[in-house]
């Protein structure tokens, strides 16, 4: 009995450590707002995604699922977008404070640069128009991935070393168009996870090599979305929600490495993460001022503040704080057709961060950031066309400076003085595709 009791109350001081020890642990940002991945179509790419709201055709679904209406026949499109960030993660004078010790360097690499992976993000989307009134489609995303990898060296190695999510979108349509110029779609989206959430852990002894801790579980979920589209002679205006998802993936928290009295807390232990990604409300409009020339205009606000806490559940039954913000984002480009069969585009966009300044740490080394865009398509015949674009993304600089603790609550606890700063950022997109169709 007194054996049972004293592995009761191991197992229990484990979880309760647990729960502690993640309590440092949040998602990263993928170079795009948050960790959310905007790039959904080469051809929207190339006008920084300024006219997708109010445009027609299978690639613009993601943002609209009326814009498949209206049109007879099926439709086809498929991109891919090379994502390739650069940025430097400096520390300035990041302190650790072990339980009986003075405020101590944290030690180890001082910058670490470039710890967000190179990516490529693929997605598609089809629709066939049954008549001029009803059209039936599909879209599948990738709105949310990311990797970054901190080496176990960083100075930066409590808050991260490696972490990702990545999800799949899988968004059924209908489509009908009920009055003329009047365009109104629906959209069930099927969302898969998987994240992976890792950083070091301190041994209560300076001179001892780190542990480790890492969360990992996948999950699928439901979420909706909604538009519509009215077009009157040169204008088209559109509107669109994206609902938020609650995601709530299965999964096992790991730790490793722990030594001397907290060595006991080394183990697995299954559990459950529950967080939600933003809800979209789009609104813009297209004019074409000309036969050859149109102007788009696009204003997205996202809601970030859904996603105030990533809920651990049994046994560990804790919150890990995050604290986003709602944010915006609003872009302007054009469409010229510089002949039958070529046309040309260009874009800027100013995005606005969820991060809080009080709030980032280097597992979200995210900020302000202006999108400067050109692309174009090519017409190989009236019915397929190549479409592609770049994006170049500079981020403000910002400092890093969300402290964070090991072993909270328990006489181990260790805390961290983060002071840092994320500069040198900037992000490079090129993106191709194809349609076909209309």
């Amino acid at each position: 009995m007194n054996k049972n009791n004293t592995l009761r109350r191991v197992a229990m001081g484990r979880i309760a450590m647990a729960g502690g020890l993640l309590l440092g642990m949040a998602p990263t940002a993928a170079m795009a707002s948050g960790f959310y991945i905007v790039e959904q179509s080469a051809k929207a790419t190339g006008r920084a995604y300024s006219g997708e709201v109010a445009d027609t055709g299978a690639e613009s679904l993601w943002w609209n699922p009326a814009a498949i209406a209206g049109k007879k026949g099926l439709q086809v499109h498929a991109s891919a977008s090379g994502i390739l960030a650069k940025a430097d993660i400096n520390n300035v004078s990041t302190l650790i404070v072990r339980p009986g010790s003075a405020p101590a360097a944290v030690g180890g690499d001082q910058v670490s640069s470039d710890p967000i992976d190179k990516g490529l993000v693929p997605t598609m989307g089809l629709a066939y128009g049954l008549n001029d009134k009803i059209a039936l489609g599909l879209a599948i995303t990738a709105p949310y991935n990311f990797t970054t990898n901190y080496p176990s060296t960083s100075w930066a190695r409590y808050s991260a070393l490696k972490t990702s999510l990545r999800t799949i979108d899988i968004q059924p349509t209908l489509a009908i168009t009920p009055l003329d110029g009047l365009r109104l779609g629906v959209g069930v989206n099927i969302e898969y996870s998987k994240a992976e959430l890792g950083n070091a852990l301190p041994n209560l002894a300076a001179g001892l090599p780190d542990g480790s801790q890492k969360l990992e579980g996948d999950g699928w979920d439901v979420g909706f979305s909604a538009g519509m589209q009215f077009q009157r002679g040169p204008v088209s205006i559109g509107a669109s929600y994206k609902s938020s998802v609650k995601h709530t993936l299965n999964g096992s928290v790991v730790i490793a490495g722990l030594l001397g009295p907290i060595a006991p807390n080394n183990g697995t232990i299954s559990t459950t993460a529950t967080f939600s990604t933003p809800w979209q409300a789009v609104f813009g409009a297209r004019y074409a001022i000309t036969p050859a020339i149109t102007l788009n205009a696009q204003a997205t606000a996202v809601g970030w503040s859904k996603f105030d806490a990533i809920a651990l559940g049994a046994p560990l039954n804790t919150a890990l704080p995050q604290k986003y913000r709602d944010s915006w984002t609003f872009a302007g480009g054009f469409d010229i057709a510089v002949s039958e069969r070529t046309t040309l585009r260009a874009g800027i966009a100013r995005d606005q961060s969820p991060v809080r300044n009080d709030y980032r740490d280097a597992r979200v080394p995210d900020a302000n950031r202006w999108v400067f865009a050109v692309g174009g398509s090519y017409a190989v015949t009236p019915r397929l066309k190549l479409d592609l674009g770049a994006n170049y993304l500079k981020l403000d600089d910002a400092q890093i400076n969300r402290p964070t603790a090991a072993y909270v609550g328990t006489p181990a606890q260790t805390l961290f003085a983060v002071n840092g700063t994320m500069t040198n950022a900037n992000v490079l997109i090129l993106a191709a595709g194809v349609r076909y169709g209309l």
